[in-house]
């Protein structure tokens, strides 16, 4: 699951199946301590445990080989509460994460949701351990999203769309959708969207199976999905755009131990990152979890030649 602040159930199922996981010996850290590789050209990759961030995890594995880097590789690590002390203790020196999310771990009082605004933040709640290169165009973010017949018949194209329609809009998301403030609270603060208790339906999967087939068949009208979900295009849903960006900014970006943080890897990772857009991020993750099921790590190479990255930066 991406942990968004609307996942935090999520999350905390997460850590204790990563937990139990680790106990039966499969946790990925377990095959080194800490402390770190002093080699400036030996990085170790590490991932969070969905399949997103496995597969920008191999891009940048690719793209560090193709570039001269000694690479390995400690994936599926689990969620943000694991693969951050991975960082900051040198079990692993750099992995994807998402600018708004890890701005909230880092920084529990961060408001900032605008992209610019949440980069700014993100820089300075970084420390003096870790850091970043560019966050990419890429985004997988939370989003109202509703089916091609409903933004049809009421003409919607972003959230201020639907709130004409707010008494007869029966809304899908996890249960603390309700309370948070980019939740049901931000909807209605920032676009007049006013879901009423009884038309709210707490969906537990996280934007997942279950949220989707309920939008699909009309329980509810509208219902929070991440925006990179292969489902949006399988089933022809519309997301609305949500111009005062209610919810935060979630660019895709290296987080790098700072012992590790050499113009040379910045560089290279800056340069994948310019390519990688949330159109291609959606298309990586369709061959990955559609019908194709092609492995991450096939996926990243063929996306990396595709993209004129197999070859070292001029």
């Amino acid at each position: 699951m991406r942990t968004s602040p609307l996942r935090w159930v999520a999350t905390a199922a997460l850590t204790l199946s990563v937990a139990a996981t680790a106990a039966c010996g499969g946790d990925p850290l377990s095959s080194g301590g800490g402390g770190g590789n002093g080699d400036p050209n030996s990085i170790i990759v590490g991932s969070a445990n969905f399949p997103e961030s496995e597969i920008v995890a191999n891009l940048y594995s690719e793209v560090l080989r193709a570039n001269g880097f000694d690479v390995s590789e400690k994936f599926n690590i689990g969620t943000r509460e694991a693969y951050i002390p991975a960082l900051r203790d040198g079990s692993i020196d750099v992995t994807p994460d998402y600018t708004g999310n890890l701005l909230q771990y880092l920084d529990k009082e961060a408001t900032s949701t605008a992209p610019d605004d949440v980069d700014t933040d993100l820089n300075a709640a970084l420390g003096t351990d870790l850091g970043i290169a560019k966050p990419a165009p890429a985004e997988d973010k939370d989003a109202v999203v509703v089916t091609k017949e409903t933004a049809d018949r009421w003409q919607l194209k972003t959230i201020a769309d639907l709130a004409p329609h707010s008494s007869d809009v029966k809304f899908g998301a996890p249960a603390e959708f309700q309370e948070r403030a980019v939740g049901l609270p931000g909807l209605k603060k920032n676009y007049g969207l006013d879901v009423s208790p009884g038309n709210f339906v707490p969906i537990a999967d996280g934007g997942g199976p279950a949220t989707i087939e309920a939008l699909a068949s009309g329980q509810v009208t509208a219902a929070d999905i991440f925006t990179t979900t292969p489902a949006i295009k399988a089933r022809n849903f519309v997301v609305l755009e949500d111009p005062k960006n209610n919810f935060p900014a979630q660019n895709v970006v290296p987080v790098i131990r700072v012992d590790k943080k050499t113009q040379k890897l910045v560089k290279v990772l800056n340069s994948l990152s310019a390519k990688l857009t949330t159109p291609e991020l959606f298309a990586l993750n369709e061959e990955v979890s559609g019908d194709a099921k092609t492995e991450p790590k096939d996926a990243a190479k063929a996306w990396i030649t595709k993209q004129g990255l197999d070859k070292p930066l001029g």
